[in-house]
């Protein structure tokens, strides 16, 4: 008989996940308005001091802006990144208005959105077709923001988290072991409502969204990937998504074409109270 005692528990470590303050600009500003827009960004955090460390900022334009602001990153070395709001899943060949992963690579884009809602009922976008494009993005070395979200139907019938998981676990059969991504949750009914999910209910998903995190990729990957919330999201209420341990970001819509609202959004950790 073993009379040595029983190692003791581990400590379970605090993994810290770098925020993701993300604008999706949709279709919206010209290659000119967009310059205007990430110069004024630009000197706005600058003015506010804004640590990058701390809270990373990216911006998403319409496609014909990217290399304009692709160039303007650059030549400032402004610490922005810069994010598609689309890929295909092909690599290259007779798909008229598709836009290559590789193409958005040189640019050097570091994001690309995946299964937004507006993709996936707008233009009939399958759970599959998601997962595809978020391989392609992840094979040319950037990082696939899927999104996953339910409409107040789906709330209704499958209650909070189903649709969002069974959309989230399509995606990540086509992505390889090891691929980086990020997840963005954003409830349909709540995407330019103005009626938000409450801070409980974004972190409920994001909870549910590690855990199926854990089973599928492991403690490493569950307890690293981002997951954002969005859904009218504003600087009055960024702060209060923040604060909940499973939320580390926002993707935000309509707030984010304001220079000042957004710079205020990115600035979320000055409006955090204990």
């Amino acid at each position: 008989m073993n009379d040595a005692p029983a190692p003791a528990p581990q400590a379970t470590t605090q993994v810290k996940r770098t925020p993701l303050i993300a604008g999706n600009w949709k279709m919206n500003f010209d290659h000119l308005q967009a310059i205007a827009f990430v110069q004024k960004l630009a000197w706005s955090l600058k003015d506010a001091q804004h640590n990058y460390a701390e809270a990373e900022i990216a911006v998403f334009p319409p496609f014909t802006d990217l290399r304009s602001v692709q160039t303007l990153l650059a030549a400032d070395k402004l610490a922005v990144a810069l994010g598609a709001q689309d890929v295909s899943p092909h690599e290259a060949g007779a798909y008229t208005g598709d836009i290559s992963a590789a193409m958005l690579a040189r640019l050097d884009t570091r994001y690309v959105i995946v299964g937004h809602s507006e993709r996936r009922g707008g233009h009939g976008e399958s759970d599959e077709l998601i997962g595809l494009k978020a391989s392609a993005a992840s094979a040319a070395g950037m990082v696939p923001v899927i999104c996953v979200g339910e409409t107040a139907a789906d709330l209704e019938e499958h209650g909070a988290a189903a649709i969002p998981l069974r959309q989230l676990r399509a995606a990540l059969g086509k992505l390889p072991e090891g691929a980086e991504f990020v997840v963005a949750y954003e409830p349909v009914w709540a995407i330019g409502s103005g009626d938000p999910a409450t801070p409980a209910q974004a972190e409920e998903v994001a909870l549910a969204i590690r855990e199926l995190l854990r089973t599928e990729r492991g403690d490493a990957v569950a307890d690293t990937t981002r997951v954002l919330y969005g859904g009218s999201v504003s600087s009055q209420n960024v702060a209060s998504y923040l604060k909940q341990p499973n939320v580390d970001g926002a993707l935000v819509g309509g707030a984010s074409l304001k220079v000042d609202e957004f710079s205020r959004i990115a600035q979320f950790q000055k409006h955090v109270t204990v």
